[in-house]
């Protein structure tokens, strides 16, 4: 494909503003429309990154000969809809992370990809960082993987609103969000692309006063390997993310944006007598904005007539919302998009 892919972006935040300036680093990448709830903040938004169409519709822009893909960074609960009406129009997909507000939102954004033959790719910015590819490569050294732990622990700034009686977005069920579909989706989405899905899986947290949960542990029993993972919006942790085998281990400083992957090989058995093992620093440097990564892979999709990626997988999104599902469901977290009787 020598023609540049045409953008439009549905939502006008930060994480819109993260993502074009990782985006821009491709050159197959053209920002073409913005797509905002008023017209007056999608003209603004489009004034500052110098675009010419904007839309106060999804479906307007869907339906537009202007763009070729959607980026979607929309609250949770408004992910399905503005998806599958893009995908009815033709139009590749790359929403943001977590996919949607449940497993039936997300089989249903897998229908109508493969129903419309259009790339449908989640926005996991954790599992294309080249250094999650080296931990890839390197699992093979650990031998036999017994357990994976990840930790994604942060205070949020409007936690001090909420603990005033406010509740912004990040706390409020209305939009499908809390501290596990925040940012506790970075423990998960990764577990399931090394692993895939567990056999079991026990959750404890902290259920607020809006109802969503502020923090959890989670618990996941593989077939031979136990995982667990901690996650928070209401307290920091400096915690780093280990993977532990038979043959060795791997310390990842962030679960979410990996910077430095540190290999450790079992040290002989000498009843901690013997020498230590010696730390190798296995990481990568990135050339890259963080979020280049993601636009790369699925630009190159969109180019091979692909539907979904290897690794940022229909599947694997899938088995992520179905975990995720579950712990709100033991931590009682329910959503208004979970009603569909």
């Amino acid at each position: 494909m020598d023609k540049k892919v045409r953008f439009g972006v549905v939502g006008t935040n930060k994480i819109t503003d993260w993502f074009l300036a990782g985006a821009k680093e491709d050159m197959r990448f053209e920002l073409s429309a913005i797509c905002s709830r008023t017209q007056a903040r999608a003209d603004e938004f489009a004034a500052k990154y110098g675009v010419e169409h904007t839309f106060s519709s999804v479906d307007a822009m869907a339906s537009s000969d202007v763009i070729d893909a959607v980026y979607i960074a929309t609250p949770n609960c408004t992910h399905s809809d503005i998806a599958i009406t893009c995908m009815n129009h033709g139009k590749h997909v790359l929403c943001e992370k977590p996919m949607a507000s449940n497993a039936r939102e997300v089989k249903q954004m897998i229908e109508a990809a493969k129903k419309n033959h259009v790339t449908l790719m989640e926005a996991m910015i954790a599992t294309m960082n080249p250094n999650f590819m080296k931990v890839r490569e390197l699992l093979p050294q650990l031998g036999t993987i017994r357990r994976y732990f990840a930790s994604y622990c942060q205070y949020s700034s409007r936690y001090d609103k909420f603990k005033e009686g406010i509740v912004l977005n990040a706390f409020n069920p209305t939009l499908s969000n809390g501290s596990m579909m925040d940012i506790g989706v970075y423990t998960i989405y990764p577990l399931i692309v090394l692993f895939g899905k567990p056999k079991e899986i026990n959750a404890q947290g902290v259920v607020l006063s809006s109802g969503v949960d502020g923090q959890g542990v989670v618990n996941l029993l593989y077939d031979g390997m136990n995982a667990t993972v901690l996650y928070s919006k209401i307290a920091n942790s400096y915690l780093p993310t280990e993977i532990e085998g038979e043959d060795g281990n791997l310390l990842l400083d962030e679960i979410h944006a990996i910077r430095k992957v540190t290999y450790i090989p079992r040290p002989a058995a000498m009843s901690g007598r013997g020498p230590k093992a010696v730390p190798q620093d296995m990481s990568v440097v990135a050339i890259h904005d963080d979020y280049y990564y993601e636009v790369a892979e699925f630009i190159n999709l969109i180019e091979e007539g692909k539907l979904e990626s290897e690794i940022n997988s229909h599947a694997v999104s899938l088995a992520t919302i179905e975990v995720i599902d579950e712990v709100r469901k033991q931590l009682g977290v329910v959503f208004p998009a979970d009603d569909f009787a």
